[in-house]
């Protein structure tokens, strides 16, 4: 009996310190130290800490979670039953930016010993994903990140699969990021949180903090939202931290002079996919060429204002997230906007950075900015920080439908999104629905995160379809409505007709021969006026003159034999529910 008592003794004493720490914020560890730790917490903090496995990489490797609530609150159902916000926080999306894992489990150390925020974890359960790309982080090197100070090695951007999780909220692609989303999903946390170091130029600035809803989004959150940033940033610059509300990145490459942005993403991105949820998504960037021990600390101080502030806050927080749930299960959003822009509109803006040159290089002939880090300036650069909806989907009134032949494939990705859809039970007769032809389709030159993707336009129009037995109906009257409308509106850029899910339907599959199409076109032009005059017209362009495929193509697409779903998009829309409907799920 004695070794048991003497071995729990000796885990209740150990320091839980990573590697990190122990080098003096010189190194950091390997997935070994985090599945250790995982394991450790739990045995130190009893009833406190859960270690929960949420997935398995490709390459065989768990990705784990810690849950974290001083009074036992550590399930999704738990936390919805008492009301209980919470904030879900990960590392390692792109490990070699690996801030967030040493930083989050110094934090999470402290809270539970009640060094850091007593009290806190009474009032929020914290979900910490200490590295999200676990296969990224074993590829471990010293050259991974040559433009970031510290530490020595550290993981690499993308995943095994070569995949980068931060484009993959929408599409999907990694088995990394469906147990992921699947989390989320699960723990519906009313923060989200993303830790990253940024790339890009040298300055002063020492980290952003990125947040929606705050400019975009229901109107409650927003207001909430802009409050709590303005009050985080009050608490950082009071620790000595410089933050930016905004990406730093310069609207042209390495000119500090063409100004900044404040920019809403594609939900492609982690912030701005939980945004679209209509729950609170917050990316975090400290900055790389500050040490790596600044950067932790800056990491445990965002967290820790986010945590304060958000137990300070809960019950208004949740409150302005149950009113838009409310909007949106109601069906009171008729419509989303799926792309911003800036106006160029601006005002001047007090950006902290360094004396600088810029010049042709005589090797590449590209600018080549030269920065001297002992030379602080001010510079007064034009922010860009007016926003207007530059595409914009009106919503279906009931939903919309997907044909069997792809719902098996977009079943799996509604449920991993979370999103409720409905079978129907039997065959039913052509029903008038909206549909989408394509009038013009281009598909991308080159690969993007092994996708073709495909821009289209057109519009949808009212026509009769049948409904067979297996279609899906997905209502537009759910809680994250906005994502809905991102994934299936064709003309989003985060649609899965965007990324390529659907090009085989706008690929030419049938044809007809040449010289069946002569003697068709000539008896065509003399029998139909309206198609003769629509011809005559026609030559009145020289680009279709000149080319004889369009002159061919004019005449195949009046043929009995076109392909009338060639550019059919194989969604559509209903202003209904259809008939014989099988249980929600």
């Amino acid at each position: 009996m004695l070794l048991p008592a003497l071995l729990a003794l000796t885990l209740h004493q150990a320091p839980l310190t990573t590697l990190a720490e122990q080098s003096g914020w010189a190194r950091t560890g390997r997935y070994a130290e985090v599945e250790s730790l995982c394991r450790a917490f739990p045995q130190r903090y009893p009833g406190k800490v859960r270690c929960d496995t949420f997935g398995t990489t490709p390459e065989g490797r768990p990705m784990l979670a810690l849950v974290a609530s001083a009074d036992g609150t550590l399930t999704p159902a738990a936390a919805s039953k008492k009301g209980r916000p919470v904030v879900l926080f990960q590392g390692g999306i792109h490990s070699g930016e690996i801030d967030g894992k040493d930083a989050g489990f110094w934090l999470l150390r402290d809270l539970l010993d009640g060094k850091a925020l007593p009290g806190v974890l009474k009032q929020v359960t914290a979900v910490f994903v200490p590295v999200f790309n676990v296969d990224g982080h074993e590829r471990f090197g010293p050259n991974n990140r040559p433009n970031q100070v510290g530490p020595e090695q550290m993981g690499w951007r993308v995943t095994g699969q070569n995949l980068n999780l931060n484009r993959d909220y929408v599409k999907a692609d990694a088995p990394e990021m469906v147990a992921l989303l699947k989390l989320l999903h699960s723990w519906d946390p009313l923060f989200y949180v993303d830790l990253h170091v940024t790339d890009g130029a040298k300055f002063e600035h020492d980290v952003s903090v990125q947040m929606e809803p705050q400019v975009v989004g229901p109107e409650a959150m927003r207001t909430l939202g802009v409050k709590l940033r303005e009050e985080l940033f009050t608490e950082l610059e009071g620790k000595g931290h410089l933050p930016l509300p905004f990406y730093p990145s310069f609207r042209e490459n390495d000119d500090p002079t063409s100004g900044v942005t404040y920019g809403v993403s594609p939900p492609r991105f982690s912030h701005q996919y939980w945004a679209a949820n209509r729950r609170y998504g917050v990316l975090v960037e400290t900055h790389s060429w500050k040490p790596y021990a600044h950067r932790v600390a800056t990491t445990r101080h965002v967290l820790e204002g986010l945590l304060r502030l958000t137990a300070r806050d809960n019950q208004a927080l949740l409150s302005a997230v149950k009113a838009a749930d409310s909007e949106a299960t109601s069906g009171k959003v008729r419509e989303v906007v799926l792309t911003w822009d800036n106006t160029e509109k601006h005002r001047p803006f007090a950006f902290r950075g360094y004396a600088y040159e810029r010049s042709p290089s005589e090797l590449t002939t590209l600018p080549w900015i030269r920065y001297d880090d002992t030379k602080p300036q001010v510079w007064t650069i034009p922010y860009y920080e007016e926003l207007r909806p530059v595409l914009t989907a009106a919503l279906p009134a009931g939903g919309y439908l997907i044909p069997p032949a792809h719902a098996g494939w977009v079943a799996e990705k509604l449920t991993t999104h979370g999103l409720r859809f409905q079978r129907i039970g039997q065959d039913l007769p052509p029903t008038t629905v909206e549909v989408f032809r394509a009038t013009e389709a281009k598909f991308r030159p080159s690969s993007v995160e092994g996708h073709q993707a495909l821009s289209v336009t057109g519009s949808w129009k009212k026509e009769p379809q049948p409904l067979p037995r297996g279609t899906l109906y997905v209502p537009a009257a759910q809680t994250n409505v906005p994502l809905l409308a991102h994934l299936l509106e064709p003309l989003g850029p985060d649609s899965l007709l965007a990324w390529g899910f659907f090009n085989n339907h706008f690929e030419q599959k049938e044809y007809v021969e040449e010289y069946v199409l002569e003697p068709f076109a000539r008896e065509l032009l003399a029998k139909n006026p309206a198609v003769k005059a629509a011809w005559e017209e026609k030559l009145k362009d020289p680009e279709f003159t000149k080319n004889p495929r369009a002159r061919l193509r004019f005449f195949y697409e009046r043929h009995p034999a076109y392909d009338s779903r060639f550019n059919l998009y194989p969604v559509f829309r209903t202003d209904s529910a259809p008939a014989g409907l099988s249980p929600v799920r």
